[in-house]
């Protein structure tokens, strides 16, 4: 037995995030940024399967929420010129307060059109018919076709196609990683071997999504105190150590 899963298709990736702190009643201005990052992705990955074309905007603010939540996740805040620490969301906030603004004022016009288009005068439905099937004569037409008018439609159609052809394509590719997972994955390194360099790491799996993904595990895992780091001298490069975990009480 099948099951047909049917997702509301929003017109933007604000429209999308104000969902998601509605449905939860979230706070706008302390958004907890892992849930919303997880959950904007879900939805990306919904529409994948569903074979819907996403759109570029929705891949910028998905990159955007990746990079808040590492930040967020950096044992160093930034701190601005007074010494204070600046929010990482500050931006995304100001960004979804202005969304809200203008999208309540858009609601507020749309009402308004509507109210004057019902108080617009009728015409003469059957007459506006007979106008028209009198305009259109096929026959007329086909009399001042020229040779000129040919090659101008087809020149257009020609044009057409070729910008359809050249049209920028998205693809959203589902890789097999998650932060937790590559969190395991470095913890069982670290038990075979007491330190370990990040570039092992990298030997391991050679790609660009592996490497962020695990640098964020790293991050996540600093934060936990579940290992420590060691900053080389003169290299390029970190090695990592896990920590003794320490009997409660």
């Amino acid at each position: 037995m099948s099951f047909e899963i049917k997702l509301p298709l929003f017109e933007g990736p604000f429209d999308l995030l104000l969902f998601f702190i509605e449905r939860d009643e979230l706070d706008i201005y302390d958004i907890p940024i892992s849930k919303i990052t997880n959950d904007f992705l879900d939805y990306l990955h919904r529409l994948e399967e569903m074979n819907v074309e996403v759109a570029s905007e929705f891949i910028l603010v998905a990159a955007s929420l990746m990079r808040i939540k590492s930040k967020m996740l950096l044992p160093r805040p930034q701190l601005d010129e007074e010494g204070n620490e600046i929010d990482p969301r500050e931006e995304l906030v100001k960004h979804l307060l202005e969304y809200k603004k203008y999208k309540s004022v858009l609601e507020q016009l749309k009402n308004m059109e509507e109210g004057e288009i019902d108080k617009e005068k009728r015409g003469n439905l059957s007459r506006e018919i007979r106008l028209l099937s009198e305009s259109v004569n096929v026959e007329s037409e086909l009399q001042d076709v020229d040779l000129y008018k040919l090659l101008k439609v087809y020149q257009r159609v020609l044009e057409r196609y070729e910008l359809e052809k050249n049209k920028p394509t998205h693809q959203v590719v589902q890789y097999p990683y998650t932060i937790s997972g590559q969190k395991d994955f470095i913890l069982n390194k670290l038990a075979d071997s007491p330190k370990l360099a990040f570039t092992k790491i990298i030997e391991a799996e050679p790609n660009k999504i592996a490497v962020i993904f695990n640098f964020l595990a790293i991050l996540e895992l600093l934060q936990l105190s579940l290992i420590t780091m060691h900053l080389g001298i003169g290299f390029n490069n970190f090695w990592i150590e896990r920590l003794e975990e320490v009997p409660a009480g």
